[in-house]
């Protein structure tokens, strides 16, 4: 049975990889923050039964490391721009750089021009989909292919494997290069890439210590909890402003939902909790759209692109994100008091 712990080893995997490539080019900062977060995914699962049992000192190591973590993040001054690296914690060098892109660019032109290149990142979310549907129907005699307790997270391993081999083939690169690619953007890229992660822990942080219940307290005095309709746009427009101050809507939707999602549309006024939820997530986006918080969606392209304005990308997404927006609380009014 493949299980969501395989996936957390394939990723730790692929940074322990990243932190090898490093330490050998001497970018000692760098190789020791992805090492730090390989330890993370390969001894997780480990960590957490050892505590379960009552050994503390593997957690506190991990916690020890998560500090080591913001202190090299913290302590390398070029850690992920997309500079040529002049010391240990500088990112991939020019001559890397451009041995890659001469010995990628041929695979280009000959085999992967125009809307082809789309192929292979619109293959993850429709492998998803497929396997999570089939997922029941995936068996070898009486065991499940597919662990039933995780089907999307191992759903998305496996699509993201595929795409990497469609990648590869749309391209006619070799399996080396694709992981050397993936090692350089990571390096570009920086700490910012654990944010989503971080960010989506800090939602259940807020969640467990009680600030959804602050905030169900702030709704009962400011908006008038007999109006449905009240009620369903402070928690629409709650998202937006939790995310922007988040960066994430997964961070900011157990906090709205335990402040005014489930005691008052739910609870209250019989909201339907998978409308409210689904349309609710998608609400909380349109934050994503609008802040700076969200960096490795709207700061890191301005980087990687060389754009003069940082925020350019944010500018260019002010008026989807409102028409979303507008959109999504039409359809929650319309759809979840039914």
């Amino acid at each position: 049975m493949l299980r969501n712990e395989y996936v957390y080893w394939l990723i730790g995997a692929f940074f322990a990889a990243c932190a090898w490539r490093d330490f050998a080019a001497r970018r000692w900062t760098m190789a020791a923050f992805w090492a730090v977060i390989a330890c993370a995914f390969v001894f997780g699962d480990a960590i957490k039964q050892a505590t379960a049992g009552g050994t503390r000192w593997p957690a506190q190591l991990m916690g020890a490391g998560v500090i080591a973590l913001g202190l090299l993040a913290a302590t390398a001054r070029t850690f992920g721009k997309t500079a040529g690296a002049t010391n240990g914690s500088g990112t991939a060098s020019g001559a890397e750089t451009s041995r890659v892109e001469a010995a990628i660019q041929p695979g280009y032109a000959s085999a992967a021009s125009g809307n082809k290149l789309f192929l292979p990142a619109l293959t993850i979310p429709l492998a998803t989909l497929v396997l999570v549907l089939l997922a029941p129907y995936l068996r070898y005699a009486d065991t499940r292919l597919i662990d039933p307790t995780q089907p999307t997270l191992v759903a998305l391993g496996i699509a993201c494997l595929i795409a990497f081999f469609a990648a590869l083939r749309a391209t006619r690169a070799p399996v080396a290069l694709g992981f050397a690619e993936g090692h350089r953007l990571l390096d570009a890229v920086g700490s910012v890439a654990l944010l989503p992660m971080l960010l989506a822990t800090l939602g259940s942080v807020f969640a467990a210590t009680g600030v959804g219940e602050t905030i169900a307290a702030i709704a009962t005095t400011l908006i008038p909890i007999d109006n449905r309709y009240a009620c369903l746009a402070a928690f629409a427009l709650g998202m937006v402003a939790f995310t922007m101050v988040m960066g994430n809507a997964f961070a900011a939707f157990p906090v709205m939902m335990a402040g005014i999602g489930l005691p008052l549309l739910i609870a209250k006024h019989g909201a339907m909790p998978a409308a409210l939820g689904s349309i609710g997530m998608l609400t909380g986006y349109c934050g994503t759209l609008l802040t700076p918080m969200a960096a490795n969606f709207n700061i890191v392209p301005a980087v990687l692109l060389e754009l003069r304005d940082q925020y350019a990308v944010i500018r260019v997404q002010v008026p989807t994100a409102l028409a979303l927006l507008s959109v999504n609380i039409v359809l929650m009014a319309l759809l979840v008091f039914r």
